[in-house]
């Protein structure tokens, strides 16, 4: 994905996310800040379990598919690890089967 160091939001996120702390983060956009949160929520996914592991919250649908397509780059190599994101004005079966699957 072109990473060669990381970010000021990354170097700070990260270590506390990995070990399962809660934070709350600030930085412009293009910072990286998907990755800052994002590396470490598919580190904790075990692909084994086949149920639902993480939720990300996002306050726009435009931010959750832009969020789905960067951690779908990140998750890329990592076998059965799904992303699917989930908002208003699709087709909510669909979205349910999705889960469930």
């Amino acid at each position: 994905m072109g990473f060669e160091k990381l970010s000021p939001i990354q170097e700070q996120a990260i270590p506390y996310l990995l070990q399962g702390e809660d934070i709350i983060g600030q930085a412009q956009t293009g910072t990286g800040k998907t990755a800052a949160f994002g590396i470490p929520a598919i580190q904790h996914i075990n692909p084994d379990v086949k149920k639902l592991q993480t939720i990300i919250l996002c306050p726009t649908r435009e931010l959750a598919i832009q969020a789905a397509a960067e951690l779908r780059k990140i998750a890329k190599y990592m076998h059965g690890i799904k992303v699917l994101p989930v908002y208003g004005g699709q087709d909510i079966s669909r979205q349910i089967a999705g889960l469930r699957g």
